[in-house]
């Protein structure tokens, strides 16, 4: 391609970047999404840091993963088939408003001084049911709300809004930390009660199918759909089992405490550098969409995830192991790209919510779960040979799906079949 063909076609990406948010519905959505994202991020600084002050025990640290992960999997392929069947706004504000009490019953927990820890994990339980609802109707409905020609687009817009809520919410809840857990579980609930409010404020979604009654058969159907796709099955799963293993993030509390010995705000940072790297590649990404060789580019991603982890784990330098986050996030963001575009152009919209469900279960078993096994393998093994350890399963994980699914190592470019998306 010559430099002015270049210089066009990046012209031409950035524009459908830009159109998306001429829809209106559609930028409502990117703000709310925003708002619940610097919500979680805060929230997680914010528990992460006081379950570990209040315990200095990894296995706390577990828990919060755990509790999150238990409700969350119990629920998300339910929620998926409640977001095919319902007003998908409908479903997204309410999640959002039980996210809002959890943040409420964290505050309560923090003013009254209780000592024990119980109401944390009951608090994040509630968290994860949430998430379990608005996590897979979120992707189901941005292909809802712009055409077709603007979708890639549309999901970078939406990747860079949310890593920009990755980077600063950490940072912000660091800040929060300063005056008191309170403080970062006052401002949540205010976030979300905003992000509910314009949530409330989009027109009604509903997937475009034939309704017919109830079946629990169906709830089952995005399972069968993944299963089927070999490609989509690879890219999600590829993703839970990288995540699972090099879940250094889950030990950043204890890293910033004991090994870097930096102040709250020194741990909202170095909770935001996966942001930043992620962010970076999201702004990337959108005036330059990956277009050739995406398979080959998705397992690069994951690999530099796992090095990244390994760097982090054996750094006792603050700066350094702010590289190694900021690298991770830049190769995650390459990954989780890749992934949901194949996910939603390989959809049809009446099981959008299905399939985003199995692969929510799929991202969300990584992270909660991911968290989970951190803790109890700092538990047994000790803190920096279970994030090293972590980060060398994640390269022994990309090395055996190479193997395993040669044909999304070999993919091209995206799959964009007819009349997947519908307004």
């Amino acid at each position: 391609m010559s430099e002015a063909g270049g210089s066009v076609a990046r012209a031409s990406s950035g524009n459908r970047a830009l159109a998306a948010l001429r829809y209106r519905d559609f930028a409502v959505f990117v703000v709310a999404r925003f708002l619940t994202t610097w919500s979680w991020q805060i929230l997680g600084a914010a528990v992460g840091w006081q379950v570990w002050q209040l315990t200095h025990n990894p296995l706390a640290i577990a828990y919060i993963g755990l509790a999150q992960f238990l409700p969350f999997f119990l629920l998300v392929l339910f929620a998926g088939h409640v977001a095919d069947r319902s007003d998908r706004r409908v479903v997204l504000a309410v999640a959002y408003s039980v996210e809002a009490a959890c943040a409420l019953m964290l505050l309560w927990f923090t003013l009254s001084g209780i000592q024990s820890v119980w109401p944390v994990f009951v608090a994040m339980t509630l968290f994860g049911a949430g998430r379990a609802f608005w996590m897979p109707t979120g992707q189901a409905i941005t292909p809802n709300l712009v055409p077709r020609e603007v979708f890639p687009g549309a999901v970078a817009v939406n990747s860079a809004s949310f890593q920009t809520a990755v980077v600063t919410g950490p940072a912000l809840g660091g800040l929060l930390l300063m005056i008191g857990p309170q403080a970062a579980y006052g401002t949540v609930s205010v976030l979300l009660t905003l992000a509910v409010l314009l949530i409330s404020s989009i027109r009604p979604v509903r997937a475009h199918a034939q309704g017919t009654a109830f079946r629990f058969r169906d709830v089952l159907e995005g399972l069968r759909f993944v299963i089927r796709r070999r490609t989509v099955l690879g890219a999600i799963s590829l993703d839970l089992f990288a995540v699972l293993f090099g879940g250094a993030t889950a030990m950043m509390p204890i890293y910033a405490s004991d090994v870097l010995h930096v102040s709250p705000v020194g741990y909202g940072f170095l909770r935001s550098a996966p942001g930043v790297g992620a962010a970076v590649m999201a702004a990337v990404l959108a005036f330059s969409p990956l277009q050739r060789n995406i398979g080959r580019w998705m397992f690069g991603g994951v690999a530099l995830f796992g090095v990244s982890t390994i760097v982090f784990g054996i750094s006792k330098v603050f700066w350094v192991s702010f590289i190694a986050l900021f690298l991770l996030g830049l190769g995650d963001m390459i990954s989780v790209f890749v992934r949901q575009l194949l996910v939603q152009l390989e959809t049809p919209d009446a099981i959008r919510g299905r399939v985003s469900a199995v692969s929510s279960m799929f991202v969300g078993a990584s992270n909660e779960l991911g968290e989970a096994e951190s803790g109890f393998a700092a538990w047994l093994v000790g803190l920096v040979p279970s994030v090293v350890l972590g980060g060398v399963a994640t390269l022994l994980v990309v090395a055996g799906y190479m193997k395993l699914f040669p044909e999304l190592r070999r993919m091209d470019h995206f799959p964009y079949a007819q009349e997947r998306f519908t307004r």
